[in-house]
């Protein structure tokens, strides 16, 4: 059999599999797709919550240059504080917690990845990450001085687990939503009758796909101006700039209400969405077993999907340059604006707009000139790596390297623009790399080796830290060189290869030979 011969076979396959009217997807609930990521646009676990575990760190920290817990940090002094065995920088600590926080999403992750592939139960599970993770946001309501930094420990490495586990089944919710939409059933029909080819299908999906990527971008994007809008209002409301106390307490309020707001915006998204069908669990194997076994069916696939591997590595090594450099900026941004609830809302307002419009002009250009999806993200990585430099140069001098007021402004704009894109397009590549019928199981691997790498950076980027005498740009030395070398596999990926790799792993799959081991 043909190549093309292999591909239409899975086209084929596919129509008959989920083409059928019961699950074509809708505009409501594309829409309710949309909306929800509006709640879980990162604003809980993934912005205000690191930024009040590090305040609670700040406030209960110390001078170093002064006896234990005799004075205060300073902002223009170090800040420690004892923890897991050894006083620490504040800065470090969060790095080190960081990189705990992604060891354990990576073990969930490898244990339930797989469970989102059988059954018609899927959406279950992102269900029950929005429901923790919203229980989470309302329990900092009970963490509002630094007495209680040790519980801030916790809720911050939970609420990051669960935000992140709910964002990664979200997600991979997509590529299932554009194989059914009509327009998409209609061209594979076309393809059957001989009046389309196999490749300007495959264009015209991938487009698709990134159309729907990038829409939920721009959404969100859109939502999230609203929300950081009231939020201004309620931190007027809190009297925030007037004392530390307020301050503090206006970081768990905040954190509460972009909580309250995601699962208001989950819910659509919860009762909307269509069951597809997924796969039958292998004979002999348990819901408690098959995650590990189908993932590590899928690195042993990876092998034989030379391309999907060659991406996975690049994924692996950027997604570690990507998270450990937001995180280091974070750090250091927090400590700029001295902790401000305040200046860190309207920094996000800035860096969510130029995030929008980023994401919207990239889509534009993509859609104008009808660019592939990698070629996409390699200009993205390209600024990526222009961050990482704008940091390194801050080593040797306090003139420039996020050190001062206005470059957090840049570089929120900066971030927006030139950076945000990368969620969108390393998302869509995955769908690109991938063979359909086991997408969850793939996304869910993606996950997994990101989540891996993301707990590898910081805790490296800790230990540098400490080992410079408390330099904070130094990381950027590892994330530069990392991410350097991550872009040379990135150059090599074919996403034509892989298509002719992933029709013969579907129709391998299709006759139990790929799967084969998997059951016990």
């Amino acid at each position: 059999m043909s190549e093309k011969e292999k591909v239409a076979e899975d086209i084929t396959v596919r129509e008959e599999d989920s083409g059928s009217q019961q699950w074509t997807t809708t505009r409501i609930e594309l829409w309710a797709f949309y909306v929800y990521y509006i709640g879980n646009n990162g604003l809980s676990g993934f912005n205000f919550g690191p930024s009040q575990f590090q305040n609670l760190l700040f406030l209960a920290g110390y001078d170093p240059s002064q006896p234990p817990f005799t004075a205060p940090c300073g902002a223009d002094t170090d800040c420690v504080l004892p923890y897991l065995g050894r006083v620490r920088d504040v800065n470090s600590i969060v790095l080190l917690t960081n990189g705990i926080s992604f060891a354990l999403q990576a073990v969930v992750l490898l244990m339930v990845g797989a469970w989102a592939d059988y059954g018609t139960w899927r959406p279950n599970i992102t269900i029950f990450f929005t429901i923790f993770a919203v229980a989470v946001s309302f329990a900092w309501l009970g963490v509002e001085d630094a007495s209680k930094w040790e519980a801030g420990v916790a809720l911050y490495m939970l609420g990051l687990i669960t935000y992140q586990c709910a964002l990664t089944f979200w997600t991979a919710a997509f590529p299932g939503l554009a194989r059914d939409l009509p327009e998409v059933q209609e061209s594979a029909a076309r393809v059957d009758a001989g009046e389309k080819t196999i490749e300007e299908h495959a264009n015209y999906e991938s487009l698709e796909r990134n159309r729907i990527s990038n829409v939920s971008f721009a959404v969100c994007s859109a939502g999230e101006i609203i929300i950081l809008a009231i939020m201004v209002g309620i931190l007027k409301g809190l009297k925030s700039d007037e004392s530390t106390e307020n301050n503090t307490k206006a970081f768990s309020v905040l954190i509460a209400f972009a909580g309250g707001v995601w699962l208001l915006c989950a819910l659509p998204w919860f009762f909307l969405e269509k069951r597809r069908p997924g796969l039958a669990l292998p004979l002999g194997a348990s819901m408690l077993t098959i995650g590990f076994k189908q993932t590590f069916v899928a690195f042993r696939e990876c092998m034989r999907l030379k391309q999907t591997f060659l991406y996975l590595i690049f994924y692996f090594l950027m997604g570690d340059v990507l998270n450990t450099t937001v995180t280091v900026i974070g750090t250091l941004q927090n400590s700029v604006v001295s902790y401000s609830t305040l200046q860190l809302t309207l920094l996000l307002i800035v860096g969510i707009v130029t995030q929008g419009l980023g994401i919207y002009l990239f889509w534009l250009v993509q859609k104008r000139w009808k660019i592939s999806t990698k070629t996409m993200l390699c200009f993205n990585v390209f600024w990526i790596l222009v961050l990482t430099i704008w940091g390194l140069i801050g080593i040797h001098t306090d003139k420039f390297g996020f050190k001062h007021v206005w470059e957090i402004w840049l570089y929120q704009a900066y971030y927006g623009l030139m950076v945000c894109p990368w969620y969108a397009y390393s998302q869509t590549m995955i769908s690109e790399v991938s063979p359909l019928p086991q997408m969850f199981l793939f996304f869910a691997l993606f996950s997994v080796v990101g989540k891996t790498s993301a707990f590898i950076g910081p805790l490296v980027s800790s230990a540098i830290i400490t080992a410079s005498g408390n330099n904070d740009n130094y990381p950027f030395v590892f994330l530069f060189t990392l991410g350097a070398l991550s872009t040379g596999f990135l150059y090599f990926v074919d996403v034509e290869k892989s298509r002719k790799e992933c029709g013969e792993f579907i129709l391998a799959e299709a006759k139990r030979e790929a799967f084969a081991d998997a059951a016990p």
